[in-house]
Order: structure tokens, then sequence, then C-alpha cells
């Protein structure tokens, strides 16, 4: 008897085949919705336009909107006959992991077309063009309005189009019927079954054609998006209008569209091979550049390649229980030669235990030729229990280089311990490979040369890379409030507002009029992170009198109900009732207070800003903080950090001098740390990071400090307590504009720190670095732009402000920071930001003040020059001035060209002295050679002061001193313009007389003499020989100097 097996493709087939002939009028089950197959999509959301250019002759248009993102182009309906028109429409796009990992060459075009009537056609009204790497997630988008540009030179175009955009992977929004404009409307039965033949064709396409769909959708905020009247309008026919999704294989029953179409591969062999360098940003490939090829970066061209053995212990099973407790506490011990490395160990009795640690042994410490892996058991008294090992011969371990997959771990059969063959009970899976510090695996190791450091310390000595918080300005603009009503009815109050958020605390002005209805309209600005965790907490205070404050009510409000906003548009404002002070949530009391004050806020999140966390002069970042805002960027920054040299002992260890040094970089948003290397005046850390530029213009910062965290328990360092703070060693910054394109910098930079006692050079930071710029074009560009984003120049914040928003940032910065594993600490932040840079220091205002003697020696020099040239010092020279004055007289339209020509060859004769390595840090342009130690204390005390009363009296009169020579100056100068203004005040009723008289005759003169004779006459005056000169003032100077000035005027 056979028996029947049956083919599952063949079956397959003639199902359906035969539901191909299957009645339309069969009943049929309910189908579900219909899914897009790509789970991940870009919502476009379309919501309005306004003063659009008029194009249908009557002063109006019916605008609808088309979008078109990677061979991909949906419209929007049609809002006729208005020049607002208000769509409030989605449309979707399919968007996949190539188009994330490469979203620097890619745009969405968004246009705008008049449709006219009756004849089919349309009329271009204006375009968007939107990089894609301003694209965020759902949750963060903002609307946004866009100014419509020109496609043509000779196009007339005008107005703006507000618009949201984000990537969606939530399946509620993706879902939507599928489009059918032109079939007629048809019975539910017929409907399901052309749905059914839609879905067939589809799945007959090609799959890598996408196609988009167009949904509509109400505004979730119209308060935000400021449009409600138009969107109440706008609803009723965004339900009966039907949606149309185009695809580029269609013909459309109107002319194509006015822009070319570029057809672009949706499958790019390159990027499946693109290798990730370690500490590099979320996309951390390297993108084309048109000039020099496509090049990668994760190739650590920049360091020296360190080999090592890595040892990743996963799990263990099957262990043999112990004899009395029926479990084991097991942990694994890796040997190699002299090196010894453990897991943790299990408390919980388990036979099953799970480790994933990874061990890495440096090539040059291998000192033995077999790798042992043993399987111990924990015993609380007595020796440990073997429980089985696993031998590796080092000459059959497998060699791996990234991008290379990862090696995957394998089960190995336990052996006895004793290295007789014997298999014992257990497996334990293991991965072994040799490779480099570019592995995966690198950051989270346990390294060989750091055995000595256990419990919290081996977290502390591992590399790291951090991302500062995102930061927003919190502004709060305090309107007024009504019925303020004081504890002593009696009396009207004083009243202030006082906002704190977090540590951060702000007050307004009392309000000049005591009312019960008082009014401030007065801006407070706070600095805020994300993850929100603090609230906003407003309070109305009562100035009772001098040292009482009474709050009248109080309010604390979340971070999530503000709104973001990208530009200067005006926030709505909002009434808040305020709670009466001492009632609480749920009290029972706050039920019987029917009456209760309120306050009107206007509070929002500026997006259109930069965060300031360190100072402009060696800022890292101008990137506001919506990412929405961003631009692409300019270039690509690479750093091998290779090592250090002739580091100075920081700490004591065991009675000699030691030094524990990491390295810290940053730029922009991200900062790395290197691992630590363990008592070692020569560290080599050889790891390369890779950030993106997004304006040359900015300074990357590099510092190194000495770990004194690296003991057990509670983190205290080695050679100190909990308590005790990383030592620096010194810090370079390096200024990117400085750096020639695609060139490779190796250099040597002195690590010079300030102490209390002096300047002390402490070593050498070995560094290679690389500016790869990708257009040219782009630097350029940058150049003839603002440093910050535009919202700092049309809405500024006074210095006041600056200063201390930017304290109150890096506050955050390094308390989040510090939160990490391991924790960037606190005072490693503070010296890479200079948050003291601001605080004042003799040292620095003599550097300052020699700096600007410095500037103005050049100055100088050619006034030597010129009084050299009249006193006929030279006589040769003085006879070439003379030529070349009577030159540039006769023939003055040469004067600007020979002026430019001349900077000219001075650049080009610079050019063979230019720096031929990037700047460092100068000991004698910081005046820090020969400073004073009491100007070094009074720099190094804290701020307020904690010395004593007698050494603050010496240092204040010596501050009043020289004050006093600054101001004698500054009276100086603001003499010299007051006299010119006496001129014609008539203060001095004679020298005025006489000036007026003489510019009586001079107009005359110059008016009846020609200008070159009286610029020669000047001129050959001016360089007359000395013989006709005389050693006393000349006339102009006497005269100028008998003016009065407002100094007798003065107290």
């Amino acid at each position: 008897m056979h028996q029947y097996i049956p083919f599952f493709p063949y079956e397959f087939s003639l199902l359906t085949i035969l539901s191909l002939f299957k009645s339309p009028l069969s009943p049929k089950k309910p189908r579900k919705p219909f899914t897009m197959r790509n789970t991940t999509k870009l919502v476009v959301h379309v919501v309005d336009a306004q003063n659009l250019m008029p194009r249908d002759g009557q002063g109006s248009a019916s605008a609808f909107v088309e979008v078109d993102f990677l061979n991909q182009l949906s419209k929007t309906r049609t809002v006729p006959k208005t020049l607002n028109p208000v769509w409030n429409q989605k449309l979707y796009f399919d968007y996949d992991h190539k188009v994330r990992n490469n979203h620097h060459s890619h745009h969405i075009e968004v246009s705008v077309y008049h449709e006219r009537r009756p004849l089919p056609g349309r009329s271009f009204l204006g375009r968007v063009k939107i990089s894609f790497s301003n694209i965020v997630q759902e949750g963060e988008q903002v609307y946004q309005r866009f100014t419509l540009e020109k496609k043509s030179v000779l196009a007339s175009v005008k107005g703006e189009i507000g618009l949201k955009f984000y990537i969606s992977s939530s399946e509620q929004d993706q879902r939507s019927p599928l489009p059918s404009p032109s079939r007629p409307y048809s019975t539910p039965t017929q409907t399901s079954s052309v749905v059914e033949e839609e879905l067939t064709d589809s799945e007959a396409e090609d799959p890598r054609e996408s196609f988009a769909s167009a949904e509509q959708e109400d505004l979730s905020d119209s308060a935000s998006e400021g449009v409600e009247g138009k969107q109440k309008e706008a609803e009723p026919e965004q339900v009966q209008e039907p949606v149309q999704t185009l695809h580029r294989q269609e013909v459309l029953p109107r002319p194509a569209p006015m822009h070319s179409i570029r057809l672009r591969s949706r499958e790019n062999p390159q990027e499946t091979n693109t290798p990730h360098s370690r500490g590099a940003n979320q996309h951390p490939q390297r993108w084309p550049n048109t000039n020099a090829g496509e090049r990668f970066t994760g190739t650590y061209d920049l360091v020296e390649q360190m080999f090592y053995l890595y040892v990743r212990v996963v799990r263990a099973k099957e262990l043999p229980p112990g004899l009395i407790t029926g479990g084991c506490d097991p942990y694994v011990e890796v040997k190699l030669g002299n090196y010894k490395g453990r897991t943790k160990h299990f408390d919980r009795k388990t036979t099953l235990p799970e480790w994933n640690q990874v061990f890495a042994f440096t090539k040059e410490k291998i000192h033995s030729s077999v790798l042992e892996v043993f399987v111990k058991d924990k015993e609380t008294l007595g020796r440990d229990d073997f429980l089985g090992k696993v031998v590796f011969d080092l000459n059959e371990i497998p060699t791996r280089v990234p991008p290379n997959s990862p090696l995957a771990p394998q089960w190995y059969r336990l052996e006895d311990w004793r290295g007789e063959g014997k298999i014992v009970r257990g497996e334990i899976m293991l991965a072994v490979w040799m490779g480099t510090q570019a592995d995966e695996a690198f950051p989270e190791a346990w390294h060989a040369d750091s055995a000595s450091v256990h419990g919290e310390g081996v977290f502390n000595v591992r590399s790291k890379v951090y991302v500062s918080p995102k930061l927003w300005y919190l502004r709060v603009n305090v309107i007024e409030a009504q019925d303020m009503i004081p504890s002593d009815r009696n009396r009207l109050p004083d009243v202030f507002v006082k906002a704190n958020v977090g540590m951060q605390t702000l007050k307004t002005k009392i309000c000049p009029v005591k009312t019960t209805n008082p009014l401030w309209n007065e801006d407070l600005v706070f600095v805020v992170a994300e993850p929100f965790e603090e609230q906003l907490v407003i309070s109305v205070e009562d100035r009772v009198h001098a040292s009482k404050d009474e709050v009248i009510g109080k309010i604390s409000l979340p971070m999530n109900v503000f709104e973001k906003r990208l530009d200067h548009r005006p926030v709505h404002s909002r009434w808040f009732n305020l709670d009466k002070y001492g009632v609480v949530e749920g009290d029972p009391r706050r039920r019987e207070h029917k009456f209760s004050s309120r306050i009107h806020l206007r509070i929002c999140l500026e997006g259109g800003y930069h965060v300031m966390d360190e100072s402009t002069m060696y800022i890292s970042d101008t990137r506001p903080t919506a990412r929405q805002l961003w631009k692409q960027p300019v270039g690509m920054l690479e750093i091998g950090i290779l090592g250090a040299k002739g580091l100075v002992p920081m700490k004591l260890k065991e009675g000699k001098g030691s030094t524990d040094a990491y390295c810290v970089a940053k730029y922009g948003q991200k900062w790395v740390r290197t691992r630590t290397i363990l008592d070692s005046l020569s560290p080599r850390w050889n790891e390369q990071y890779t950030w993106e530029v997004y304006d040359p213009c900015t300074v990357v910062t590099l510092g190194v400090f000495d770990n004194c965290h690296l003991g057990s328990g509670s983190g205290s360092g080695q050679s100190g307590n909990g308590s005790s703070r990383d030592a620096r060693i010194g810090k370079v910054r390096i200024r990117l504009s400085t750096l020639e394109a695609h060139k490779i910098y190796t250099h040597s930079f002195p690590l010079l720190v300030l102490q209390p006692h002096g300047l002390k050079k402490t070593g050498d930071l070995q560094i290679s670095i690389r500016f790869t710029t990708l257009s040219l074009a782009n630097i350029i560009y940058n150049y003839g732009h603002p440093l910050l984003p535009k919202m700092h120049y049309l809405f500024p914040f006074t210095v006041n402000q600056v200063d201390g928003l930017r304290y109150q940032a890096m506050n955050i910065v390094a308390t989040r920071l510090g939160r990490a594993e391991p924790p960037l600490r606190k005072e490693v932040v503070e010296y890479m930001l200079d948050v003291d840079s601001h605080l004042w220091s003799m040292r620095r205002s003599k550097a300052n003040f020699f700096r600007i003697m410095s500037l103005l020696s050049g100055y100088f020099l050619v006034g030597k020059w010129l009084e050299d040239i009249c006193n006929w010092r030279y006589p040769v020279t003085s006879v070439l001035v003379h030529v070349l004055f009577f030159i540039l007289v006769m023939y003055p339209e040469l004067i600007l060209p020979t002026m430019f020509l001349y900077m000219f060859f001075i650049g080009l004769w610079n050019f063979k002295s230019r720096p031929r390595h990037p700047p460092h840090m100068d000991m004698k342009l910081s005046w820090a050679e020969a400073v004073n130690p009491d100007e070094l204390d009074e720099e190094f005390d804290t701020f307020p002061t904690s010395r004593s009363q007698d050494l603050v009296r010496l240092r204040y009169d010596r501050l009043r001193s020289v004050a006093g020579r600054i101001q004698t100056v500054v009276g100086d100068i603001a003499a010299q313009g007051e006299r010119v203004q006496s001129l014609l005040s008539w203060r001095d009723p004679r020298a005025t007389s006489l000036f007026i008289l003489f510019c009586l005759a001079a107009s005359v003169v110059l008016y009846a003499m020609p200008f070159k004779a009286i610029t020669l006459a000047s001129g050959l005056y001016y360089l007359r020989h000395p013989k006709f000169r005389s050693k006393l003032p000349s006339l102009p100077s006497n005269f100028f100097k008998r003016l009065p000035s407002r100094i007798d005027s003065l107290l």
C-alpha cells in the first residue's frame, strides 16, 4: 500500500487557481484592513499654506501639494479658491534602513501647484526641499513654516507652507484604504473582490517598487498650529474628498510635473560592506565624497593596530550540584600564562549560570601557548572546588577583523581539571578569537593589564562614548495675574512671581503698582534637558516686608505640556488657576475653595536656539536644539588618540609615584573616554573615534586625567577616599579651521596645567587627526553665514543671561554624564568646558592686555615707518614713497587696487611660513611663565572667597590701583571725544567761532581749487624734509588740546 505524500507547492498553486474562478457573489469572510508591507513609514503632514501667488485670474488659486520622496509621488486634495489653503492631510511613504543609513544624500521635495479648471493642467506656485537628515521620530515632530522657493529665475513665487515630518512605526497610522480615484461606487461584495484583485496585482509587481499612500487627519494641537478657524472650515471637505495616490508608472490625467524626476537605485551593494567604527555616531559609515571617491572610516588607519585575544564567556549548563547544598555558586576563571580573569559568581545555587563577559589579553603580554578556562564553585570556607576546564591551543584560534560578523559561541564539554583528558559533567558556551581594538567587544572587555582592579573600579577603567543630553531653553513669559488676595485684606499686596525648575530659581520684579491684578510682562528663561525630569513650579508671592515673603498661590506644570517652537512665531498664552498655599492635592479643603486666583502665562520650549554649555570662543557645536533645523554635515573629523609620554606621577601607590591615565575628547554633543592604563607614565591607548562636522569654525577639546576611583566597594580611589577627584594632567584645543582637508596630522602636544604653586608641564599627548570635507562649496557657504542660529540675532539674550544660562547648562550636562557607567565626573566636565573662564584673574587680564598690545604693534610699526619717511632717515625709501604718492594722486582709481594687490602679495609671501601643525597651549601667550604666586592663589580662590580678611583687603587694594590706571585711560579717551563735540557746541565761543570761520574758508578753497592739487599739497607738507619742521607741536594740535571737555564738571 502506497502512502500519499502531499507536495505543498502544487497544492497551493491549485488552490490559488480555483480561487480565481470563485463566484464574486459567494460569501466571503471579512478581510482585515490592508496593512502596508513596510512597517516603517515616512509621514509628511501637510497642514496649510499662506499668501500664495494668485493664478486663476480672479485673485485666488486652487492649490494642491505634491510630495516627492525616492521615486514615490503623492498628492493632497485640491482646496479651491483661496490663497490660504488648509489641507491638514498626511501622506505616507515607504521607508527602510538603507534610506536611514544614507540619509545625507536624500531630500524630500514638496511642490505646490494650482489646478486649472475646467481645462486640465496645473501651474507652479513654489516648492521646498528638505534634507532627510532633519526628519525626527514620531512624537518629536514640530509644526514648521517654510518659505516657498522658485524653480527658475523667471518664476514668480511667494508665500509659505506649514508642514510636519516624522518617521512612524505604529501600525495604527499606517492602515489606510487602497486608493481608487477612478473607480465607481461598488457594493461591499464587489469591493472585497476588487481589493483582492488589487492585492494580487501588487504582489505580482517588483518588490523593489515602492508606493505612497495619503490619509487625512485632524490637527492634534490646533493652538500650536494657529489655524483653528481654517481647520473647522476644512474638516467637512476632508471626509468627502477621496484620497489619490499616484505612481511613477501611471499615466497622469493632466500634464506631467514641471520638475524632472531622477530614478534612484533602491539597492546599493556597497552599503552592505560598510564597516562601522567603534565610538562613531548612530550612523558611523562614511558617505561618498565626490572629490576623493568613496572611503570608509572603520579601518582604524590613524592609530597603531593592536592585537588582542578575546574570550567571551556566555553561559554554562548541566553543572554538577554540591554534595551538601544541592547547588553551586559557579564562576569562570580565564587563565593565560600569569594573567587571570574571573567572572562574577552566583549566590543563587544555580546549575544554569549566565555571565556574558568578555576578557581581552594584549598580544605583547602573551607568554603562553595555551588558554585555560576553569569553571569553579565558590566556597564560603576553604578552597574553591574545580568543576572542570577547557583548554585551547593559541595556534588554532581564528582571527576576526570587523566588519566581519562576530564569532558565534559554541558549547564545549568540560574536562577534568587535572589535565587527564577525562570528560566530566557540564558544558560551557565560549567564543575565542584574535582581534584588534576595532572589535565591538573592546569597550566592555576586561583587560589583562587591569587585573589589579576589582569591584566598582572595573567599570571605571573601561572606554566609553557619551552623548550630552538634549538641552532646551524654557521661556516663561509672565504676563499678569488676577485676584491676588493677601492674608491681610486691609492692605494691597506687593506681588512678584517666582519660578523654579530643579535648582534654577528666577523672580520677576515687584509690580510697580500695588494692586490685586498685577501686570509684569517679563520673560524668565531656564535650561531644561530631555528626558524632562523636573517640573516648572510657579508661585506668586507678596512682599510683606524686606525679610518676609508670603506665598499667595502656587502651581506645578510638567514640561511635556508646553509647546515647542522653532522660530519667532507667537505662542498662545493660557490662564492657570493657582492652588491656595497650604492646600495640597487631594485635600478635602481644596474642594471647599471654589474661588482661586489665576495667572496668565505664555510658555514654550525654544528649539531655534543653540543652548551653549561652553564659551563661544572655543565652541564645538552651533546647531539649534530642534533637529528639524539642522543642516547637512560638511565633513568628518577623525581623531586617533595614540598615547602620552613623559607623564609625571600624580599620586603615591605603595610608596612610589604612579599615574593611571585616561583621555577624554569632546566635540559637539559627543564625548569619548579612553580606557584607563594603570601605573604607566607612557600609556598607549591607540583608540580612534569619529565625529560629524557641521561647522568648520569649531574647536575639539582633549583632556588627560588621572583616575582616582579604582578601588573596590564604594568606588574609592587607591590613593584616597570616595571623595577623591580625578586629577587634571593637561588639555589641548584644536580649531578645525586651522587644519588642511584630507591631511593626517600626527603630532605631540605638550600638556600644561596651571596649579596653585605655578605652571607645570605634565607630559605630551600624541594624537593623529584628520578633517575630511565632503564639499568645498558647503565649507565656503558656512563662512558667509552667522555662527549661531538666527534666533540668537533676532531675539538675543543679554550678556548676564548668557552667562547664567551657560552655567546652568554646564551643571545639567555634568549631572547627567555623572549618571553613566562609568561616570564622567563633574570635575572632568567642568575642566573640559572651562566653567571658571569668566571669573576674575590678574593673569588673564595681563594676558589679554598684552594681546591687545600685540595687535596694535603692527599699527605702531606703520606709524614708526611713516615717521622715518618724514624724517628722511632712509632717503631712497623716502624718494620712492614720494614717487608712489605722486602716482596715486594723479591716478586715484589705482588706490584700492594697489591696496588689495599689496595684501595679496603679503598673503603669498606668508604662505611659505604657514603653520605646519595645529597650535597648542602657549605658555608665553597665557602669561603663565612668571606669574606671581599670590596672583595664582587669587585665581584658584573660590567664589565667594575663602581667604582671610587681611589677604582679601590686600588684593582689593591691588585691584583698586590697577582699576585706577584703567580709569585714567578711559577718562582720557572720553575727554578727546568731548573735545570733538565742543567744536560746534559753543562751550568755548572763541574756539567755535574760529572753527566755523575756518570751515567757511576751507569750503571756498576746496571748491575753487582742484582736489588733486589740494591732496598733493597736503601730502608734500606732511612728507616735508626735517629742515622745514619744528620740534614744537603743530597749530591744529595746539588748537585741539585747548578745547574744553566735561571732566571739569566731574565731582
